[in-house]
């Protein structure tokens, strides 16, 4: 998977103030790109925009909650005056409700027992909000010369996967949470056909089981190898795919 410097660039990443998000950010601004560093936080959002800068990465922050439809229109604003395109979206906020990552016995509630409440804020967050989202920031990516869209997947949305005994997470199983991130990959094969007659790119991403607050203490990833898949599908050549789910620059089964 061939991949190209992107200086000059704008980028905006949600749910970047740390984890995956940040580690994105980083991975985008050291070859050139211009990081816009969405947060719920604002005050943590430009504490990690500092962060970067210090490591010589040009990087702005917008207080930015995805689950909030006016920070939608706030983003569009932002980046139309200042920029009046956006050459990469990177949809990496997400939550998981189901079990406590951080304790090696906590084991996320099976579905007959899942409440209502915690599949419909999972959903919320991990697409409707993200679609919406994407709705409102595309007519920004058309104008960028060559757009891309990475929508920041996990392997635990695979249906293959998770419907196959013998594969890594078939003993693992999250209702909300894979069923929100299957999901979120439909749209991605959805909108990378509408767009597939221009120059805008559309993938998935599997980031890997990262040492993060979500991914918990047992992950087999260090935080800093987390962003490097958002990285890469963020940065296709012309000629790179579309509509694909990837990790490291490997196909993932849908």
């Amino acid at each position: 998977m061939k991949n190209e410097k992107s200086d000059g660039k704008v980028a905006f990443i949600t749910g970047a103030n740390r984890g995956l998000g940040f580690e994105t950010a980083r991975e985008l601004g050291k070859i050139g790109t211009r990081v816009i560093i969405g947060s719920r936080d604002a005050k943590r959002g430009e504490a990690a925009a500092v962060k970067l800068r210090e490591q010589g990465i040009t990087a702005e922050s917008l207080g930015f909650d995805i689950t909030n439809a006016r920070d939608h229109q706030k983003a569009y604003d932002y980046l139309a005056n200042k920029y009046d395109r956006l050459d990469i979206l990177v949809n990496n906020a997400g939550v998981w409700k189901e079990s406590d990552t951080s304790s090696p016995t906590s084991v996320p509630t099976p579905p007959s027992a899942l409440s209502p409440e915690i599949l419909h804020e999972t959903f919320d967050t991990n697409f409707f909000a993200t679609v919406a989202l994407t709705q409102k920031l595309l007519p920004l990516v058309r104008k960028a010369p060559a757009g891309r869209i990475v929508n920041v997947s996990s392997i635990l949305g695979s249906l293959t996967l998770q419907a196959d005994p013998a594969s890594p997470v078939y003993s693992y199983k999250a209702f909300a949470y894979d069923a929100s991130k299957a999901a979120l990959n439909a749209f991605t094969v959805h909108l990378a056909h509408e767009l597939r007659d221009t120059k805008i790119k559309v993938n998935s991403a599997h980031p890997g089981w990262v040492k993060t607050d979500m991914g918990g203490p047992n992950a087999t990833m260090e935080v800093s190898e987390g962003g490097k898949t958002s990285a890469q599908l963020a940065t296709l050549l012309e000629d790179g795919p579309n509509g694909g789910f990837f990790h490291l620059g490997q196909a993932v089964p849908w």
